[in-house]
């Protein structure tokens, strides 16, 4: 009897799944991603322009094909902006969290709970690049592969910010427990004002989705809860928009307490 084919991505009996394949366009996450050993470049197309642009940032690797841009234009999302350069590669490889969170580093982890448009996690990878945040931590059913708007939003820095992907955010907290950190969600009511929070250990910074917040469960395996002081009548930030304002926050306090 004839064997059933395998459904694509799925891992049969004793095989191994090929990496699954994205696309990342956009000059600088393009560039970001052809320098990340992490990765494989599949197909690299460019503009004569875009081609030269690689030139004067002294990429002397696999060569491009020479495409025009509606060529791009059609392998790509309706409205994706390319700047004439677009790539295929592999996906990025899973991380687990104690291979890349480390409280003796004595930098936050930022961890996002249903935080699922791309341009929201994109940008936060670069809020967490900007502050120095060891990883960002999402739950894996939820979020998108690290390619297309993601990539581009992030601008680079999701090829160096660690990003893993866990089944459970509750249970991934309790984990950085044990690992040594300090778990504290963003919450609006009830909660310490970041001018007043006193961690005593590295910050996990757990951020929910603008409107619905931190789930439950979450919220209760937390640690702490604080919250952004705000002016009367704005209920709250872009998920990204908290992030950045809250891990500055949690870098000054540490600068503070190490004076």
């Amino acid at each position: 009897m004839t064997k059933p084919p395998q459904p694509a991505g799925r891992q049969g009996h004793g095989r191994k799944t090929a990496p699954e394949r994205v696309w990342i366009y956009g000059r600088h996450p393009v560039l970001a991603a052809l320098r990340n050993p992490a990765r494989r470049c599949r197909r690299l197309l460019a503009t004569r322009n875009a081609a030269a642009w690689l030139d004067e940032q002294g990429w002397d690797g696999k060569a491009p094909e020479d495409a025009k841009p509606d060529a791009i234009d059609g392998l790509l999302p309706p409205g994706a902006v390319h700047q004439g350069l677009a790539a295929q590669f592999t996906d990025l490889p899973r991380l687990r969290l104690k291979e890349v969170c480390d409280p003796a580093r004595g930098a936050p982890v930022l961890v996002l709970d249903q935080v699922t448009d791309p341009q929201n996690l994109g940008a936060s990878l670069r809020i967490a690049a900007a502050f120095g945040a060891q990883a960002v931590v999402v739950q894996d059913r939820r979020t998108p592969p690290v390619s297309g708007a993601l990539a581009k939003a992030a601008a680079g820095t999701a090829e160096t910010v660690p990003l893993v992907r866990v089944v459970n955010i509750a249970r991934a907290l309790e984990a950085l427990h044990d690992l040594g950190f300090e778990t504290a969600g963003l919450a609006g009511e009830g909660a310490t004002p970041l001018p007043r929070f006193t961690p005593q250990a590295p910050v996990a910074l757990v951020l929910g989705a603008e409107g619905p917040g931190l789930r439950q469960l979450v919220r209760e395996t937390c640690q702490s809860l604080v919250s952004i002081p705000m002016q009367e009548g704005v209920e709250s930030l872009n998920v990204a928009t908290a992030g950045a304002v809250a891990l500055y926050a949690l870098t000054a306090l540490s600068g503070a307490q190490g004076s």
